[in-house]
């Protein structure tokens, strides 16, 4: 296929590897830290809308950085950004601070039904695409051996909701509706149909 090549704006090892799996040749762009809060939810602002905004903000930074003096030097091309979103009961699950934390998302998840969306934004100066997949997973029920050992292994503490579906976790998922890779941070499906769009 013909993908363009691309800047993705993510420090998410698991965007890096799907991109390559795919074979879109691209290379990560490493944005300054934003100060404050790290992707806040505004008042009353919707999951579905808060994946959209979030996504949409990461792209337009890229843009913004790769048009400042910071960013030249960079030859000119489409950015690839994302947010993964993990909604309980109109709740987004974030990354957890702590242990703790992360014991009280997991204590949450079990033996319950939740939606996990993923926005992709492809952008450049002229355009801005987005696309979102949206997947509901379905947990079995977690007893304390899981949760402890799960912990103890240090995989929820980067990830939204405290699991990645691709490790330890899947242990975890009697069923998903959707997207598998939607679920890891990038939907394969959605990201090629955007993708398409921009080839050269």
């Amino acid at each position: 296929m013909n993908f363009p090549r691309l800047y993705l704006a993510s420090a998410s090892p698991r965007r890096h590897e799907i991109l390559t799996q795919l074979g879109v040749p691209h290379d990560v762009l490493k944005l300054p830290a934003v100060a404050g809060e790290d992707e806040p939810r505004l008042p009353g602002e919707p999951p579905a809308d808060y994946v959209r905004r979030t996504a949409r903000d990461k792209a337009l930074r890229a843009l913004a950085y790769l048009a400042s003096p910071a960013g030249n030097g960079f030859e000119p091309r489409p950015v690839l950004a994302a947010d993964t979103t993990v909604i309980l009961d109109d709740d987004i699950l974030g990354k957890p601070v702590n242990v703790d934390d992360a014991r009280r998302m997991l204590w949450r998840l079990s033996g319950r039904e939740h939606e996990v969306r993923t926005a992709v934004v492809v952008a450049t100066p002229e355009r801005l695409l987005e696309d979102v997949s949206v997947t509901t997973v379905h947990f079995a029920k977690l007893n304390e051996a899981d949760v402890d050992a799960y912990c103890a292994s240090g995989e929820p503490m980067d990830k939204a909701g405290a699991y990645g579906i691709q490790g330890l976790a899947g242990l975890f998922v009697e069923h998903i509706a959707g997207s598998f890779t939607g679920v890891m941070g990038l939907p394969v499906f959605e990201t090629g149909r955007l993708l398409r769009r921009f080839a050269p």
